[in-house]
């Protein structure tokens, strides 16, 4: 009787194994690739912690790849329940991971925005990974201003603005949050005081959540800072008792996300003699230079006209320190 063909039953076992990596691999590797090659000069102009974070990711995308080249013996030995788990857990990893880096996908700053990043005759502007500099060419400031970007906003959005600040003797410092979240950033503004000792007067300000960081850092560190400027924003903590502190709130009447109504019931929040300045017809993205913002407001006002307003508050606040 001839010999009966043996058939291997390991390719058959092999195959969903193999699909399964192939698919998380390509995963892995592309969607880092995509969103590196569709936001490659904000990521680059930004805090680096987002590319090393799409590196890894594409990283992790080669080793899938690779593993499913290597030998998958393994496989037919595996339980078939830790086969399962170990896929529904990649498959959530993968959507958690992969997913949350492309909800970060920054709101990047307009040319025009970006072009104020070489300077001027009045301000000379220093680019470096954590953080961008704006100091007035003219004498040595002893005032400064941390300040604090919104959630996903290019840091070069808020340069030209911050340019009219500086330009009044004040040395401002735009924080690099990673993954542009402010909350990743909350004790940067230490380092920069430090950094400049020349400076004895030191406000804090913010947009957004940028702001909500920056009144947090308030709260946090009396007596490091003199005064807090929220740009359509508000507090967490209360800071109602802080006589120590000068705060402004500028805002925008027509905002879509820091409305109004979110303005007034954050007064409870803040000291007695907060100075408000309510920008008639102002939206959330018009406190930087990053074009529209899904889900603001219609407003009406123009751009131009609304941040010659919120540029003179701030300088107001800053002049009386």
């Amino acid at each position: 009787m001839p010999d009966e063909e043996v058939l291997d039953p390991e390719p058959t076992l092999r195959r969903p194994r193999a699909r399964f990596s192939v698919v998380l691999g390509v995963l892995w590797l592309v969607v880092p690739l995509v969103l590196f090659l569709l936001d490659r000069s904000v990521l680059l102009a930004g805090n680096p912690a987002q590319v090393i974070a799409l590196a890894a990711c594409g990283l992790i995308g080669v080793v899938l790849l690779a593993r499913d080249r290597s030998d998958g013996s393994r496989a037919g030995h595996t339980r078939p329940w830790l086969r399962v788990v170990g896929r529904g857990a990649g498959v959530l990893v993968t959507v958690v991971v992969l997913g949350a880096l492309v909800w970060l996908r920054p709101f990047p700053a307009t040319p025009e925005a970006v072009a104020t990043m070489s300077g001027s005759s009045v301000v000379r502007v220093t680019d470096a990974p954590a953080h961008i500099v704006i100091t007035p060419t003219s004498g040595t400031p002893t005032r400064g201003l941390i300040f604090q970007p919104g959630a996903r906003v290019d840091p070069r959005a808020y340069v030209p603005m911050l340019s009219e600040v500086s330009r009044q003797g004040v040395l401002v410092v735009v924080v690099k949050q990673p993954f542009g979240i402010g909350f990743l950033a909350m004790t940067a503004p230490h380092a920069f005081i430090d950094r400049h000792p020349e400076v004895t007067s030191w406000t804090i300000a913010g947009h957004s959540l940028g702001g909500v960081v920056a009144a947090t850092f308030a709260h946090d560190h009396p007596g490091t800072v003199k005064g807090l400027v929220l740009w359509a924003s508000y507090p967490v903590d209360s800071l109602a008792d802080r006589t120590d502190l000068a705060v402004a709130s500028v805002s925008g009447t027509r905002d879509g996300f820091t409305t109004p109504a979110d303005v007034e019931a954050s007064r409870a929040l803040l000291p007695g003699d907060t100075a408000y300045t309510p920008v008639e017809g102002a939206v959330h993205s018009y406190f930087g230079d990053y074009g529209e913002q899904p889900g603001d407001g219609t407003p009406t006002v123009d751009r131009a006209t609304a941040q010659r307003q919120i540029v003179a508050a701030t300088v107001a606040f800053m002049n009386a320190r």
